[in-house]
């Protein structure tokens, strides 16, 4: 299994910016995907998921109305729409990918998750 994450960048503050996640490996109809963002010296932090089965979404309370996640079921490829970008919203984000009845019970932990991309860094100057 391969997710390789991509689409991060330098950006002003207020800018956007879409992530990509491209699925490989295996078939993910039964699989949720997410992405987290890990600032230095900070814990892995939830930011959002999209259940691939029927697109059903979770959103971390810190980004709603900034931060959209969706997906292409075509492509195998899951994006982050990110806008109205805060300095604090630097980090590494991942993107992650998790048996669905696993995720649905605490879709913010990283530990329903079972693999992870390599993540792609943000960084929004202010």
């Amino acid at each position: 299994v391969q997710l390789q994450a991509s689409g991060g960048g330098l950006v002003q503050a207020g800018g956007s910016l879409r992530l990509s996640c491209a699925a490989s490996g295996r078939t993910f109809s039964s699989y949720t995907m997410g992405w987290f963002r890990q600032a230095p010296g900070k814990e892995r932090e939830f930011v959002a998921a999209i259940r691939w089965s029927d697109g059903n979404t979770y959103v971390a309370v810190s980004v709603k109305g900034r931060f959209t996640i969706s997906r292409d079921n075509a492509k195998n490829t899951v994006y982050l729409h990110l806008s109205g970008l805060k300095p604090e919203d630097t980090a590494v984000y991942y993107c992650a990918a998790g048996r669905s009845y696993n995720v649905a019970q605490a879709p913010g932990r990283t530990a329903q998750y079972d693999y992870w991309g390599q993540g792609t860094q943000v960084t929004v100057s202010s």
